[in-house]
């Protein structure tokens, strides 16, 4: 197939695109290049630097299938920006998803965010929940659902809700709670822990680019998909890296008291099986640092990078 890959030079998009590519694939990989490029040539990859928000740059022609996976990621940089996230995350899906459709496109696979559903007292969240998204770039992601779904008559519309991601990437992001600590321990020697009792879901990245891949090959399964299967608490992810690196954990008050645990039955019913844990996540942050081919960059800091680079353009 023709795949129409945004964010394509994003955390999940870096390790995303070489696996379609290995599958056979062609990839046209479209991202504004905030924080670089790490996607190596290949003979089916175009890439295409452009910005989202503007349509007119966005040539469909030839495509099969659209994976979107561009945002302002995470609440701190949705938050720097409001318009601009609501631009980049809700208005452009909107025109990309009505571009699609008329461009008899149909297959659409959207990278929502477990997030969508906010402060939760029940143990296990599932899909039927009802969404109370508490920062902009929750909001975002809620009306992104919406929209792409009001396309559900014309082409097959597949949403995933993934957990917190974890594990490395060449485009890195470093600001994600697993690889946050790994990279605290192994450069300060030290964890610092907010909280730590607030149970989290995670996923690693092979697993959820795994996952866009799954949806690609079974157009049957439709719909909204919770991905997150370690519901783990911060303290223990701490008390993970601590096991592999030798680190201090320092345990301070936090004013962030969610805690919840994704439940995701529904996924695992169509056949999906995740193959790694947040330990092998760590375990691979380890040996990526020690080998020097993992550094503690600024660009794999999403914040730091938006403030410095990114809004003072």
């Amino acid at each position: 197939m023709n795949i129409f890959v945004t964010g394509a030079c994003g955390y999940k998009g870096t390790v995303l695109v070489p696996k379609l590519l290995a599958a056979g694939h062609s990839v046209r990989a479209f991202d504004i290049q905030w924080f670089g490029n790490f996607l190596q040539e290949h003979p089916n990859l175009e890439v295409v630097k452009g910005d989202v928000r503007n349509i007119d740059e966005i040539n469909l022609d030839g495509i099969d299938a659209i994976i979107h996976l561009s945002s302002v990621a995470n609440d701190p940089c949705g938050d720097l920006d409001p318009k601009l996230t609501w631009e980049i995350s809700c208005l452009a899906t909107m025109q990309l998803a009505d571009k699609a459709a008329r461009s008899g496109i149909k297959r659409f696979i959207y990278a929502s965010s477990g997030s969508v559903y906010g402060v939760k007292d029940e143990d296990q969240v599932t899909e039927d929940l009802e969404l109370f998204p508490i920062s902009e770039y929750n909001k975002t992601k809620m009306c992104g659902e919406r929209i792409v779904l009001s396309y559900e008559d014309q082409m097959v519309v597949q949403i995933v809700r993934p957990a917190t991601v974890c594990g490395y990437s060449p485009r890195m992001r470093l600001d994600v709670s697993v690889n946050m600590l790994a990279m605290q321990a192994l450069t300060n020697g030290k964890i610092t822990v907010f909280g730590g009792e607030q149970t989290r879901p995670n996923i690693h990245i092979d697993d959820i680019t795994d996952l866009y891949m799954f949806l690609l090959d079974n157009p049957e399964h439709t719909g909204v998909f919770n991905a997150g299967f370690e519901n783990i608490s911060i303290l223990d992810i701490a008390e993970l890296v601590k096991k592999h690196v030798d680190t201090d954990i320092v345990v301070t008050p936090s004013n962030d008291p969610r805690s919840y645990r994704v439940n995701s039955d529904r996924l695992l019913a169509t056949g999906f099986r995740p193959k790694k844990t947040v330990e092998d996540a760590v375990k691979e942050i380890i040996g990526l640092h020690s080998q020097g081919v993992l550094k503690n960059d600024d660009n794999f800091h999403n914040l730091k990078w938006m403030q410095e680079k990114v809004l003072n353009q």
